[in-house]
């Protein structure tokens, strides 16, 4: 199994604070995904009074969820504020004739949400920058019986090229490992979820050079936050290495990207006992900002 790299999340928090005014315009293939992801909800006959929308980002889901579900209050989160002040204005283009809305800042690991008080919990494309075990327990001791969790994250052959790459230059630690959806639907039978649904899908996105590649992920906040990155500068002759060795593997002239979505859901039991978070409070929605009308 894949462990997933130890991040630091100062830095995660910094990026994705730096990429606030620049997400939007990069995020195609993340748009792409969550629009997949909450076309399963069809299926689903639901009506949640309460969704949370764990690393909302600008607010993208959280639009199409408020009108899936107009008459659900959303709660956004996401671990950089910025994020989440964009996604609160974003909201105010929709929230006036859909349901009412709240935005935090915080940590998927350490939900700021009460115990079995939302129905659903969605998270686009964010599991890959936490500890995923952490977040299903949360997820799973948030969510009422009978609740949804639905995601999507990164598989293990996302960004190989820029890895093989990297690896052509040096042997530090430049792109995160991915977990495999295997693995992950183990960890949800582990935090008390029920009927684990795992599937998967492959982009491949290109580029007219390297250069190109690296400015989506700077634009998206993707920077490098595992612990064990290098601190120094990268050094023009190292750089150089990887630059041919990722224009080596070009195809038609153009630079590929490949990305592994993995898609999930699963179910908390309509009966059992809801997980408490020991010594941790836990804090009512109600006070969790202004419940926006």
């Amino acid at each position: 199994m894949t462990e997933p790299l130890a991040l630091d999340k100062r830095r995660l928090r910094q990026s994705f604070t730096r990429a606030a005014d620049t997400y939007d315009a990069a995020a195609v293939l993340q748009r792409e995904i969550a629009d997949r992801l909450l076309e399963r909800l069809d299926l689903v006959r639901m009506q949640p009074q309460l969704i949370l929308d764990i690393g909302c980002g600008t607010g993208y889901d959280l639009e199409r969820l408020a009108r899936r579900y107009p008459k659900s209050w959303v709660l956004g989160l996401d671990i950089a504020e910025l994020m989440a002040h964009r996604a609160r204005r974003r909201s105010g283009l929709w929230r006036r004739w859909l349901g009412s809305s709240t935005f935090v800042c915080g940590d998927a690991e350490h939900l700021p949400v009460t115990t079995a008080s939302a129905d659903m919990v969605v998270s686009n494309l964010s599991l890959q920058w936490c500890d995923p075990p952490r977040v299903f327990d949360e997820a799973r001791r948030v969510l009422r019986p009978g609740g949804l969790l639905m995601f999507t994250t990164f598989g293990p052959d996302t960004l190989r090229e820029l890895r093989e790459a990297w690896r052509a230059a040096d042997q530090e630690t430049h792109v995160h490992s991915f977990i495999d959806m295997h693995h992950l639907g183990d960890m949800l039978m582990h935090a008390g979820f029920a009927d684990p649904v795992m599937d998967m899908e492959s982009f491949t996105l290109t580029y007219k050079d390297v250069l190109a590649v690296l400015r989506d992920i700077k634009h998206l906040g993707a920077h490098n936050a595992a612990t064990s990155r290098a601190r120094g500068l990268t050094g023009k002759e190292r750089f150089a290495r990887f630059r041919a060795a990722y224009e080596a593997l070009a195809r038609d002239g153009k630079i590929p990207a490949t990305y592994e979505a993995v898609y999930g859901h699963a179910w908390v039991p309509e009966t059992g006992s809801t997980r408490a978070r020991d010594g941790i409070a836990a804090v009512p929605l109600g006070r969790i900002g202004r419940r926006a009308s």
